[in-house]
């Protein structure tokens, strides 16, 4: 070929270039972004809309139904999911998956802001959150102490959010866990209602005097002047002296109906870190940076702020993301020095000038490869570490296979110059093809669809870059390296242990190919029927697991009370876990949160609603084994499963896109009363499935809620407007916020609370006695003449699926339990239920997280099986070749299945990825065999005799190919992960059949249907 050619006749010319291609490289490494996961946008978003107080029917009509309305108008949206519970409704918001991320979230906070009229006026806030891996915290600090006040501890958070502020790469910085304060406006009803001032006038005062009206501008002479209006409240105490009523003779100011103060808002959650009280602050990594200089960063910022510290505030890192990815990378590194030294050893039959020529490939391939991802907007993490492994095994085939075949060309006494030029220019076209051929196979891994589709994208283009950079290697370097350092050999054979190689390949492989190609027929039924046997093995006992749970050494314990339970009775829950747990001594730090989730530290963790009836604890545990963290999560669950009361979950992180849980069935109707019978049902048959653990029915309990009936004929009579009874049941119960007030020279906001007097931090039932409600005269008219105030049951929570009322019900796996074997069993009882008219259901959780991970590959498929049988036709112009070379394929299949089986793992997403990616290399080693067999004979060789001596030339490079991809992957095998090792062992198994069976059974098709050859004139 003639760019080997060029390569080797303009060797300094090639030597710069590739010493340039080293630098980009070696530059690329240095300066890619580093993460634990791969960074993507994706177009989903959550949206909280926080009304405290209302009932979850209340906030349906109120909230959920106006902004689903607006939301579901969109373009390109996907679907919306609302849970609406106590006092808030959450939204998922996903639009179709290609769209633009950033296009959409600036539509959805403008529509948010455009609805926000038509919320009612005491929605507290309104939450837009974009769940993306840069919305994950990479650190999560606790300030701890037992005795400082709440808001002395913010004025430490905000300091030291401030401080990592200058950190740049660092977004979202936050703190949690501490009230925030209020101007608390506690009314005197009594002298209210002596002096007969309407609430309305009250509340309309404040507004109107907290209101900044600009004054505009006046000329005079030449200059022009802006005019300064009275602006809002400047200090507490304009707030004090607003004037409330007048009446022409009398002023009454706020402060003489009321007491003006700093207070705090109703504690909605608690934070604890090892069972010491705390606040938590947490930060982001911005898109693009590598979390390891971002970390060298901030430690000096947090070590200068621990100093400002006084002794009764201590400051703990509580979780590091940067900690786990520098371990995974060092770890990464020892896989690799191990794979690089087995590839090394399997060398050893080239010798060792050739299997210098071929250790000089590596780097070289492996930084064009990282130079292409880095151009690609790739970064270093996880799966593309794990891609250049796997392409380890793979990128040495193409100059194993041009060295080998140099080598022979220089025993059979032909210059090293020509032989370089001569034997590259023999073998290219199946190397290009060989190639092609493999990125082809990766193909449908790099377009899978939806989010595991970019979570998982780095890992085939890693592989497929790399092996690309290493055919352009093979055929440029690898020649002119090889014309350079490759010498005669005193044996024509080459060294020893490539002597008793052939030796022991003739004495087996040749008389074993021999018997085959003798009984063709009987060789084909023996291949397939040991590839039916198989195939029904793995039916029997193959499971599917889309993907494993994390290896990181932390998981969350959830805790849940009945529904409508205060938060102080929840945080005694919390805290007899928290005594539980730290009697487990692998445990290194427990972040307790009552009232809400933990802070999100986990890319597909995403954090639930704030209600007081539930908490959540985030464990980290010392640096350990995935099989030891496991037990300790079932010991832990064995504890906690009969707490009286409560329902305590201890749950692992999972790998892969959100799943609400492994379990998961959507019942459809719009009737609750009928919804809540249906899910009952559905729950026992969950609950009495063997494995299940966990079963949540989100209606199993319905809460019980007071209800004013207001005696409408009376209010009528009295003169009382009906919505001035709801704003006072407001008031009195939960106070109403009517404005915001900012001191001079501070930035932070306070809401201005106006309420009756409480004697606790929430009202009990005599509020109902104090309340006065005043008429259109003003005569202030006791409240409980106009209501009666009764017991009501309401739903706990209401889920709506593109508009329509559902439920799920969920349920977790004890350990040894397969998921999909689970699944089927349930889905078959599910289709035998007798729904009640208008119900349906669905199924959700994995299954549908399968659907949608797989449900895009079929065009995909389609192009790769029809792409590579093109390449194949190209290659040899005839029909009966491809097909001799795609025959290997059910081959490589056994060897993959039997280590799955052996190694006692399921079919799962990274196993999947590893079949895919095994044809193509099943296909490249057979593609070699039968090319170099069509080269004999068209130089005149027989047929048999063609199909004899190609086989054992070809067993040659091809065994040593296979070694040296099995000795890339091992240790990816022997440093266990529950995510890439079964890749391995599936290449791994997969190389292995296909190795030995193969290379039996392609010369057995190759005499039963042998191409048409032109044989060469010979000169």
């Amino acid at each position: 070929m003639k760019i080997s050619e060029f390569s080797v006749k303009n060797y300094q010319f090639t030597l710069v270039v590739f010493l340039g291609i080293l630098s980009i490289g070696i530059f690329s490494l240095l300066n890619m972004p580093r993460g634990e996961d791969p960074e993507f946008s994706s177009p989903q978003f959550g949206v909280t809309v926080i009304y405290p107080g209302a009932s979850p029917k209340d906030v349906e009509e109120l909230v959920a139904d106006v902004v689903e309305k607006r939301l579901n108008e969109l373009d390109n949206m996907n679907r919306v999911r609302s849970t609406i519970v106590d006092g808030a409704a959450i939204f998922q918001v996903e639009y179709d998956f290609e769209v633009n991320p950033e296009e959409k979230y600036q539509e959805v906070v403008r529509e948010m802001n455009a609805v926000r009229k038509d919320l009612p006026a005491d929605v507290l806030d309104v939450r837009i959150e974009r769940y993306q891996p840069d919305g994950v915290n990479i650190y999560q600090f606790a300030l701890v102490s037992e005795n400082l006040p709440y808001n002395k501890l913010e004025k430490y958070a905000d300091d030291f959010e401030k401080r990592l502020e200058k950190v740049s790469a660092l977004k979202n910085i936050k703190s949690w866990g501490f009230p925030k304060r209020k101007i608390s406006v506690e009314l005197n009803l009594s002298k209210l209602a002596q002096d007969k001032i309407p609430l309305n006038r009250v509340l309309g005062a404040i507004q109107s005097e907290n209101v900044n009206i600009p004054g505009g501008s006046i000329n005079l002479s030449s200059k022009k002047f802006n005019v300064k209006t009275s602006g809002n409240y400047k200090d507490i105490d304009e707030i004090k002296n607003t004037i409330v009523f007048s009446n022409g003779t009398k002023i009454v100011l706020l402060r003489d109906i009321a007491e003006v103060k700093y207070a705090y808002e109703d504690e909605s959650h608690k934070t604890r870190l090892n069972g010491h009280r705390s606040v938590f602050v947490t930060a982001c990594q911005k898109f693009g940076q590598n979390i390891i200089k971002v970390r060298s960063q901030a430690d000096p910022i947090v070590e200068e702020f621990r100093k400002t510290l006084p002794p009764s505030v201590d400051l703990v890192k509580v979780f590091d993301q940067a900690e786990s990815v520098q371990k995974r990378l060092a770890r990464f590194a020892k896989d690799f020095a191990i794979a690089i030294l087995l590839v090394l050893i399997t060398l050893l039959p080239l010798g060792s000038r050739a299997s210098l020529v071929v250790m000089i490939s590596i780097p070289l391939s492996l930084a064009i490869g990282l130079a292409l991802l880095y151009a690609l907007g790739f970064t270093i993490n996880q799966l593309s570490i794990v891609g250049m492994i796997v392409a380890l095994g793979i990128l040495v085939d193409d100059s194993i296979v041009v060295v080998e075949n140099i080598e022979r060309f220089i025993r059979k006494g032909i210059p090293k110059k020509q032989a370089a030029i001569e034997a590259t220019s023999q073998i290219s076209v199946a190397v290009i093809g060989c190639t092609i051929l493999l990125i082809f196979a990766f193909l449908p891994v790099a377009n899978l669809p939806e989010a595991a589709g970019k979570f998982i994208r780095s890992l085939p283009m890693a592989v497929s870059v790399t092996v690309f950079a290493s055919m352009i290697v093979a055929l440029t370097i690898v020649p002119f390296l090889s014309s350079v350092l490759l010498k005669n050999h005193e044996n024509p054979e080459g060294n020893f242990i490539l002597r008793g190689m052939k030796k022991l390949i003739s004495a087996t492989y040749g008389k074993l190919m021999t018997w085959c190609l003798k009984h063709p027929k009987t060789t084909l039924a023996l291949s397939v029927a040991v590839f039916a046997g198989v195939m029904f093995m793995a039916k029997l006992f193959l499971g599917f697991s889309l993907f494993p749970t994390s290896e990181k050494p932390m998981f969350l314990v959830n805790v849940s009370t009945p529904v409508g339970t205060n938060l102080q009775t929840t945080d005694n829950v919390v805290r007899f876990v928290e005594t539980e747990l730290k009697k487990v001594p692998e445990i290194k730090n427990i972040a307790a949160n009552i009232g809400r989730g933990n802070p999100r530290i986990y890319y597909n963790i995403i954090g639930g609603p704030e209600v007081e009836n539930s908490g959540q604890l985030f464990v980290l545990l010392e640096d350990m084994e995935t099989k030891d963290k496991k037990e300790i999560i079932n010991q832990l669950r064995d504890k906690f499963m009969n707490y009286p009361n409560a329902k305590i979950e201890v749950k692992d992180f999972e790998q892969g896109p959100p799943l609400e849980a492994p379990l998961a069935y959507r019942i459809f109707g719009n009737n609750l009363d009928s919804l809540k019978k249906e899910a009952g049902r559905v729950e026992k048959t969950l609950a009495d499935q063997p494995g299940t653990i966990y079963v949540e029915n989100p209606l199993k309990v319905q809460p019980t809620d007071f209800r004013t009936i207001i005696n409408r004929e009376k209010a009528g009579l009295l003169g009382v407007n009906i919505s001035d009874i709801d704003r006072v049941v407001r008031l009195g119960v939960a106070g109403i916020n009517i404005g915001t007030f900012r001191e001079e020279g501070q930035t932070d906001d306070y809401n201005i609370n106006v309420s009756i007097p409480r004697s606790n931090t929430k009202q009990d039932l005599s509020v109902f006695d104090n309340i006065f409600v005043n008429n259109v005269m003003g005569t202030a008219i006791p409240l409980k003449q106009l209501v009666e105030v009764k017991f009501e049951t309401s739903p706990t929570q209401i889920r709506h699926f593109n508009k329509e009322r559902y439920v799920t019900i969920t349920a977790f796996l004890k350990s040894g339990f397969n998921t999909a074997v689970v699944n089927q069993e349930l889905i078959k009882k599910l289709d035998k239920f007798k729904f009640s008219k208008g119900f349906s259901y669905k199924v959700a959780g994995e299954a549908e997280n399968a659907e949608k991970s797989f449900g895009g590959l079929g065009v995909i498929i389609m192009i790769t099986v029809f792409g590579m049988i093109a390449i194949l036709i190209l290659e040899f112009g005839n029909f009966k070749s491809t097909l001799i070379v795609l025959s290997v394929i059910p081959l490589g299949i056994v060897g993959a299945i039997l280590g799955l089986l052996i190694a006692g793992e399921t079919l799962g997403f990274t196993s999947i990825i590893g079949f895919i990616a095994l044809i193509g290399i099943e296909i490249k080693n057979s593609l070699l065999l039968v090319d170099f067999t069509n080269q004999l004979r068209e130089e005149g060789m027989g047929l048999d005799e063609a199909i004899h001596e190609a086989g054992e030339v070809r067993f040659v490079p091809i065994l040593l190919t296979s070694f040296t991809a099995i000795g890339g992957m091992l240790p990816l095998v022997l440093e266990y992960s529950d995510l890439y090792s079964p890749l391995a062992i599936v290449l791994i198994g997969g190389i292995t059949s296909s190795t030995l069976l193969a290379r039996l059974v392609t010369p057995v098709m190759y005499k039963l249907l042998p191409p048409k050859v032109i044989v060469k004139v010979q000169s």
